[in-house]
């Protein structure tokens, strides 16, 4: 891997990981994903978080090369999630002399993790707005707790204008990808982050008062240009407002039945001059995605067979996750499939009266067992009604 450059005192010493297969062990990650990590180098130096143990003797070897014998001074610890901090009292111990910056939630945690004998004379609480002098750089802290854990916060060094963004503005994906930022930095914010929009707000609102040059995640690649892009697509994220104009067809099908519906609805959708359609089976794709894809449109249909007289578990799941993650402000058209008690939709119902701001299509299809004419005329009906919403 060829190391991002950063500048010509901020040293990159992350890793990239190919060979995970889950990341959090629930999310998919086909192309890896970056543990970033890196050094300042002034009268003061400083080593920005550790990484995930999967990398560890990668990241110490990068560690010993940016510092060329010379004994760090400080550890900033933004987060304490293991993939960032695995390493701390690893680090700790190799290196005594090294202060430990965090804030009060910090502290509190880190003996959960860590056994660290000295630690209370070793740590260095800031507080929101606190500053560290290294010499040239200067190290200025913000706390944003709860994006996405309650420790969290980010370091801005005011001399270089560079923010290191802890898990904010990351996403999946080895640095070496070829791929565009705005998929799966969408499908890691949304899964990860987006129950969070509120704190994010916040984080977003302390960013306006600050002139950023660079961005530099935990994960992903570090954001030197076009910044307004970036953080435009958190505003809107955070906000829980959609990015495009859209609809999404979400389907729970048994038997195929309620699947042909759907794709059958998909094209009824295109021939009425929707550019953008998405459809996902539930039992089959990555729930991640879709999850993703619901936040990025404007407009959704949920299509689910009856099952037990309550949904398919499939839709049931999807349905509870969205909830999860704050889902709102959409508009939501509803298909269902029952041979002798058609339930799915009222079950629907009941699930998304827990979101904020939905706007129900008032066309319900109705499918016993399989299209015909009567649930066809409805699906017309249903595309009428959503795209004039």
């Amino acid at each position: 891997m060829q190391k991002p450059q950063i500048t010509e005192n901020i040293v990159y010493i992350g890793a990239d990981d190919k060979d995970i297969d889950l990341f959090e062990s629930q999310y998919k990650v086909p192309n890896g994903i970056s543990y970033n990590s890196y050094v300042i180098k002034d009268e003061k130096t400083v080593i920005m978080d550790t990484i995930d143990k999967r990398k560890t003797e990668e990241w110490l070897q990068n560690l010993e090369n940016a510092l060329a014998g010379k004994m760090p001074d400080y550890l900033v610890i933004s987060h304490l999630e293991p993939d960032h901090a695995y390493n701390i009292e690893l680090l700790a111990k190799k290196y005594p002399q090294m202060k430990l910056v965090g804030n009060d939630k910090t502290f509190a945690f880190l003996p959960q993790f860590f056994a660290i004998s000295d630690l209370e004379d070793r740590k260095i609480v800031v507080k929101e707005g606190d500053e560290i002098c290294l010499g040239k750089h200067r190290l200025q802290f913000f706390m944003a707790p709860m994006v996405h854990w309650p420790e969290v916060m980010v370091t801005y060094e005011k001399s270089e204008k560079i923010l290191f963004s802890a898990d904010g503005f990351g996403k999946f994906g080895s640095l070496d990808t070829n791929e565009n930022w705005e998929d799966e930095a969408r499908r890691y914010y949304i899964n990860i982050v987006g129950k969070y929009g509120v704190q994010v707000q916040m984080l977003l609102k302390k960013l306006e008062t600050l002139e950023v040059n660079m961005i530099c995640p935990l994960h992903g690649p570090i954001l030197k240009e076009n910044l307004e892009y970036y953080i435009g697509k958190y505003a809107t994220w955070s906000s829980y407002e959609p990015e495009e104009n859209g609809v999404v067809i979400a389907y729970a099908s048994i038997h195929g039945n309620t699947a042909n519906a759907a794709k059958e609805l998909a094209e009824i959708l295109q021939k009425k001059g929707t550019e953008k359609v998405a459809i996902f089976d539930l039992a089959r794709d990555d729930l991640h995605e879709v999850l993703a894809n619901a936040f990025r449109y404007d407009k959704m249909i949920l299509a689910s067979a009856t099952y037990d007289a309550k949904l398919f578990p499939p839709m049931e799941h999807f349905l509870r996750q969205l909830v999860e993650k704050n889902y709102q402000n959409r508009t939501i058209g509803l298909m269902e499939n029952g041979t002798w008690a058609p339930l799915a939709a009222k079950c629907m119902k009941d699930i998304l009266a827990n979101m904020k701001n939905i706007n129900l299509c008032e066309n319900v299809v109705t499918i016993r067992s399989k299209l015909n004419e009567n649930s066809r005329a409805k699906m017309e009906e249903l595309a009428k009604e959503i795209l004039s919403k």
